[in-house]
């Protein structure tokens, strides 16, 4: 068995303080200009519409709420590149500024950051650059009331039913529930017998690695096309869903020390974003690779270059933590820097010693981690939590803790109450009960088959 095929049910937690200086740089998520996947009215406030202000066509028509008519100022393109479109203009936010009380506007289309919107499972429609929402002026519904940016408050005047696109948020909902799948040992189950037992609808593949070279390979051995995980892919899409690929991981050679330039690093990343089109990729930082500088600094300016030339992907970064949460230095430093991820996300396990309630100690290090993304950010606590994520492990660990269905419920209840941008965990190759088969395709614990990714798939956000 190649080192990179090694259970990562021994290694996942082990990140912590020698990871803490990677990512230093600003990654600037930035919309696409693909073309619209859904249209109709969009409706807020006591039912009223979001309408185009005189149904004029003029770079700084105001968008307003109004009764319901059916005319082509109500109808709005809701595209996958994040735009929002009507009368072939973009939803734009005042000069890109971020500010409370920012006017809300019709555009050119022009692909900046002010005409991005993601439209959540609670919804909001946030603006990414601004992490604000679109807001109806002083919660009136009276017919005229402008539209606006404004702090996100989960107040009636800004919850929008819009028409679907053909991306899930990236946030609460179904793309964050996203267990890591792998091809490479376990005894990996089909993805549509778990997807229709459990309506989880995308996966997290690991891993992409190195293969002694600047090249992207599963495992760092098998390609990236043609193979078992193309298969994979292809079948997730074909029954609706779609997959997260992991870039890392405990064993194997890591394309970040392969890789001798950044450039050379965003062609690899690149590599696999254009075999499968994907619209978010997970850095999973957990070995020793990372501690080089060098190596940071590369991975930092790929990653740059990946946001530039991919707008709108969105990026997790995985790391591990302590029972308090995890160490505050790889935050600090990318906030310092300007940077934003998608989602911080704490491998909360492989703590140490049996007989802990591990639902318990997940909230405890979940709470350190909103902290922590809180202080380094200036957030509220719930632009924080918004921006975290928990990536736990069903059954038993290899430090003896034992995370059981149980926890994963108190964990379901914790990210429901605090609408975490991110939720999933090793593996669903683990979920199923032991009935002889190597603990790298079982749980270790009591359960029904598949009942850990049924608990997490009940997430809405």
């Amino acid at each position: 068995m190649p080192s990179s095929s090694l259970p990562r049910t021994t290694r996942r937690g082990a990140a912590g303080a020698a990871v803490a200086a990677l990512l230093l740089t600003p990654l600037t998520a930035l919309p696409a200009h693909a073309a619209a996947q859904a249209t109709g009215q969009i409706t807020g406030l006591g039912g009223k519409c979001l309408d185009v202000a005189g149904a004029a066509t003029a770079n700084g028509t105001a968008v307003q709420l109004y009764d319901c008519n059916g005319t082509g100022a109500q109808q709005w393109n809701v595209g996958s590149d994040g735009t929002i479109r009507a009368l072939g203009k973009c939803l734009d936010v005042a000069s890109g500024a971020t500010a409370d009380g920012t006017r809300v506007q019709l555009w050119d289309c022009n692909g900046s950051a002010a005409q991005r919107w993601n439209a959540t499972a609670a919804r909001d429609l946030v603006n990414p650059q601004a992490d604000k929402c679109l807001d109806v002026k002083g919660a009136s519904s009276a017919n005229g009331t402008p539209v606006q940016l404004w702090t996100c408050t989960g107040a009636a005047q800004q919850k929008w039913t819009a028409p679907g696109a053909d991306t899930p948020a990236p946030g609460p909902g179904a793309m964050a529930v996203a267990p890591y799948l792998y091809n490479g040992w376990g005894d990996p189950p089909s993805p549509t017998t778990v997807m229709n037992a459990t309506g989880v609808k995308w996966f997290t593949l690991a891993f992409v690695l190195s293969n002694g070279y600047c090249n992207p390979q599963w495992d760092g051995g098998r390609p990236l096309t043609g193979g078992v995980d193309q298969q994979t892919i292809n079948t997730v899409r074909g029954a609706g869903g779609d997959v997260i690929p992991s870039f890392g991981g405990w064993s194997g050679n890591k394309l970040e020390s392969s890789c001798g330039s950044a450039g050379e690093l965003a062609a690899a990343y690149q590599k696999v974003i254009n075999a499968y089109g994907l619209k978010a990729i997970d850095i999973d930082i957990e070995a020793a690779a990372y501690d080089s500088p060098t190596v940071q600094q590369r991975t930092v300016d790929a990653l740059k270059t990946v946001k530039a030339n991919n707008p709108g992907i969105k990026v997790y970064v995985t790391f591990g933590t302590g029972q308090n949460g995890p160490d505050s230095s790889l935050i600090g430093r990318a906030a310092a820097s300007g940077l934003t991820v998608d989602s911080w996300t704490i491998m909360p396990f492989n703590f140490g010693g049996a007989g802990q309630n591990m639902g318990q100690l997940t909230v405890r290090a979940a709470e350190g981690l909103k902290t922590a993304v809180k202080n380094a950010y200036g957030y509220s606590d719930d632009q924080a939590y918004r921006h975290t994520g928990i990536s736990s492990m069903n059954g038993i660990t290899d430090n003896n803790e034992t995370v059981t269905v149980a926890d994963f419920r108190t964990i379901l209840t914790y990210a429901q109450q605090r609408h975490l941008a991110r939720l999933t965990f090793w593996s669903v190759n683990r979920d199923r009960p032991c009935t002889g088969g190597g603990a790298d395709s079982c749980s270790g614990v009591a359960q029904q088959p598949w009942e850990f990714t049924r608990v997490l798939a009940q997430y809405a956000g």
